[in-house]
């Protein structure tokens, strides 16, 4: 069904205020009904009292004083005339015929009465009669409604602005929470242990689902801090027997097996400190906030590499760019990315570009072999590799990325990795300039 809405919002609004206007035209329908049959009653009766009275006023007077009395005894839909008046068929249409019943039961047992309806536009009857003289009298009748107050219609367009204004705000209180709701899940990431609490106010449904929520919320983020911990841990107690190894492997006699263990405790070594640095990121950053020129501070890694003969180039932005942040976990991720590029393409560009809405974004190129399109965001995973060898000069220890993503998302940032044609891989970080 094309028409019907895709919000929550718009169906409950739909629902609930097509309920109501159909309520409400059912009442104003019923309510206009007796109305109409309490006036209808009411006017026939006033007619029926009015016509027998005058009729026998006119019958009592002289025949030379009743053409006086005629605009006196006239009312706004109907007259006498001292004529034959117009012939024709019997009224047909629904007001006609009950103006004629109400004639014929207040004249029909005193004199003989015809009725007959006149043609044209409107509904319009006469009644012929003759008084005791002999002399014709018509009564001109031109049935209608009881008139409708020139401000009644716009009460009813006040009382539909006011239905629409409650439906939508009723619905609104309704769906809010689910609103709320779904930017909070969206907000929970699992990689990193830095989430806001939803506010537990409102009805007492919601603050027991925000409750419920926070509770979660919390038991993820202590699940996460208790892998962590035991990752560092665990990291850390193995530099103690590596390094036991290492002086031993030293001392073996055969030198061709001392340096093939010496290279494996070496990528051991590498492996256990990626570990210890993965679970420091995933913790809230101890260090303080600082105000740093972002063009200089992005030259100067740059610099230290150009410095060793490395193949790195900067484009700064047209104008200084002052930016909020953590330096030594921006220098961090800055050093993964090219040290990823170097390694796999040796070289890397960076640009440095505003954008709108406070933000500023740091894009590096790289013309390597780029990732597999369904892998970018597996790779940002800790410990996925897309060579499936574990060898550290081609496949890492698959805790670069992981590590690079969980720092940004700490300085309020986003990752995307994009490949370039024909080769090459492109990482944009989104930045917000204030704190």
């Amino acid at each position: 069904m094309t028409w019907w809405p895709r919000s929550l919002l718009s169906r409950l609004l739909m629902i609930v205020l097509l309920g109501l206007l159909l309520a409400n035209a059912l009442t104003l329908s019923l309510l206009m009904y007796e109305r109409i049959s309490s006036a209808r009653s009411v006017m026939l009766g006033n007619l029926e009292y009015d016509v027998a009275t005058s009729v026998a006023i006119l019958d009592r007077l002289p025949a030379a004083e009743r053409p006086m009395w005629l605009n006196m005894l006239g009312r706004g839909n109907y007259h006498y005339l001292l004529s034959t008046g117009q012939s024709g068929e019997y009224p047909t249409a629904w007001r006609s015929k009950d103006t004629a019943h109400s004639l014929e039961a207040a004249l029909g047992t005193h004199y003989a009465l015809k009725i007959n309806a006149i043609p044209g536009p409107q509904e319009h009857l006469q009644a012929h009669l003759q008084l005791k003289d002999g002399q014709p009298l018509t009564i001109d009748v031109k049935p209608r409604l009881t008139p409708i107050a020139n401000w009644l219609p716009f009460v009813l367009c006040a009382q539909l602005a006011l239905l629409l204004i409650c439906s939508w705000f009723a619905v609104r209180q309704a769906v809010r929470p689910l609103t709320v709701f779904t930017h909070a899940i969206e907000s929970l990431d699992p990689t990193t242990l830095s989430a806001n609490p939803m506010a537990e106010n409102g009805p007492a449904e919601v603050r027991y689902a925000a409750r419920a929520f926070n509770a979660m919320q919390a038991r993820i983020k202590g699940y996460l801090k208790e892998r962590a911990q035991i990752l560092a841990a665990i990291s850390h107690d193995l530099q103690t027997p590596i390094t036991r190894m290492k002086l031993r492997a030293e001392m073996a006699d055969q030198p061709e097996l001392r340096d093939k263990l010496l290279l494996d405790l070496e990528e051991m070594t590498h492996l256990v400190r990626e570990g210890i640095a993965y679970a420091r990121a995933s913790e809230n950053l101890e260090e303080k906030f600082s105000r740093i020129d972002l063009n200089a501070f992005i030259d100067s890694v740059v610099c230290d590499y150009v410095d060793v003969g490395k193949r790195v180039s900067f484009t700064p932005a047209p104008q200084p760019v002052a930016l909020i942040t953590h330096p030594q976990a921006l220098r961090r991720i800055l050093t993964n990315l090219i040290d990823n590029a170097l390694k796999f393409a040796g070289s890397a560009e960076l640009v440095l570009n505003t954008t709108p809405h406070d933000r500023v974004e740091i894009v590096l190129t790289d013309t390597g072999p780029g990732i597999p399109a369904e892998e970018l965001e597996a790779v940002l995973q800790p410990f996925y590799r897309v060579e499936s060898s574990r060898n550290r000069e081609t496949g890492g220890t698959g805790l670069g990325l992981a590590i690079t993503q969980q720092l940004v998302q700490q300085l309020r940032g986003q990752l995307w990795l994009v490949n370039r044609e024909p080769q090459g891989l492109e990482v944009r970080i989104h930045l917000p300039t204030a704190r």
